[in-house]
């Protein structure tokens, strides 16, 4: 291949036939936003830096491209995630009273991949709700979640819920300081239960039985009832195995499996409560994120109670793409006469229809099916016919 050709590492074209999946799912699953009423936003693909790496935003650093805006001198940076944009969206700008509910589809640009060969430049789909602290507005973005993944995929689903607010419960109960915490939640997090027995040494009996215990607190629904003995003189961590045990009950009959993390402190700096995970059935990492993040709005000085999502929507197409075509709109190839009036009215009615026609302008010899034509417009004696294109012949 030619060298100028070439693209970045971890970064691809997106072909005919997938930016037409990526745009059908796209299409549907916002619909079932706005169901929900949920309100479309499109927040700018570059801001200055400081704004953009704003109170949570931080932990993108590393993760951003940045770059010297020629008109201010200034640095800017592109976004490595959508939701701390939604955060000041509304916190700065829309400063709405109860509950606001917003929705997004844009395209995120990382320096690296996040896992495994993950492309990095990433079309993110995901719903925020502000506004609401209580278990209800989980309950419905998790709901949501699954009803959009559900909405284009037929394989099995697994829920991985996990709650930052336990371990933050931990932490405050051992009386923790900033530096302390952070090294406790690192050996969580990785499940380090060498780093996790030396930070525990100096601390009394049932205090070193509490921390050696969190890592292991993980399963099936079971492990809520294991929790509830294990951190029973913790207080606050009760409302955290409540909340989880709130949502399961919620969503357990609109996914294959659910299991429970209780060490799961995936983004423990910008989470405050529930976090979530979805896999798909066949793939190790998970295609959705999600979780509650009570305090970003606080970096933009209106702090509101947050909970959210977002999809990687190429990979939810990778896995959608089956049903897709199935479901999808039909492809008619049709002849090219452009002094047949019957012919030009049956083509534009077959448009407005919804259907895809597209004209043999060139007389062509194609492999229709090969192409993704599911039918042919043909002339009969009086008028102009669809017909379905024989797969076997």
């Amino acid at each position: 291949m030619h060298p100028k050709w070439l693209l970045p590492e971890f970064v691809d074209d997106v072909l005919p036939q997938e930016a037409q999946r990526v745009e059908l799912i796209r299409r549907t699953i916002l619909d079932l936003f706005a169901g929900y009423g949920y309100e479309l936003v499109s927040p700018p693909l570059i801001e200055y830096l400081e704004s953009l790496l704003t109170g949570s935003g931080k932990d993108l650093e590393l993760q951003t491209f940045k770059l010297v805006d020629q008109m201010s001198g200034k640095t800017l940076g592109i976004r490595a995630d959508v939701t701390p944009q939604i955060a000041r969206l509304d916190s700065h700008l829309l400063g709405d009273e109860g509950v606001t509910r917003l929705c997004y589809a844009d395209r995120v640009l990382r320096t690296r991949p996040i896992e495994g060969d993950m492309s990095r430049e990433v079309v993110q789909i995901g719903a925020e709700l502000f506004g609401c602290s209580g278990i209800f507005a989980d309950i419905e973005i998790n709901r949501l979640l699954i009803q959009s993944i559900r909405s284009v995929v037929k394989r099995s689903l697994t829920l991985d819920l996990g709650s930052v607010s336990i371990a933050q419960s931990v932490a405050n109960w051992l009386a923790l300081n900033p530096k302390a915490s952070t090294t406790f939640y690192e050996g969580l997090q990785s499940k380090d239960t060498a780093s996790l027995k030396e930070f525990s040494k100096d601390f009394d009996a049932e205090a070193r039985k509490v921390i050696m215990a969190l890592p292991t607190l993980y399963g099936d629904f079971s492990v809520l009832e294991v929790a509830r003995t294990a951190l029973a003189k913790v207080h606050g961590a009760d409302r955290g195995i409540d909340d989880l045990e709130s949502v399961y009950q919620a969503v357990k009959d609109d996914v294959d499996y659910v299991a429970f993390d209780l060490a799961e402190l995936r983004g423990f700096k910008y989470h405050s409560g529930l976090v979530v995970a979805v896999y798909v059935e066949g793939d190790a990492t998970p295609i959705a994120r999600g979780g509650r993040y009570d305090h970003v709005g606080e970096a933009f000085g209106r702090s509101r109670p947050a909970t959210g999502f977002t999809i990687d929507l190429r990979r939810l197409s990778g896995c959608a793409s089956e049903l897709l075509r199935e479901d999808s709109q039909r492809k008619i190839w049709a002849p090219c006469v452009q002094d047949a009036p019957d012919l030009r009215t049956k083509i534009a009615e077959l448009r407005k229809d919804g259907d895809i026609v597209v004209e043999d302008i060139l007389g062509q010899s194609l492999d229709l099916i090969g192409k993704g034509y599911t039918h042919t417009l043909v002339k009969n004696e009086r008028s102009w016919s669809v017909l379905v294109i024989d797969s076997k012949k």
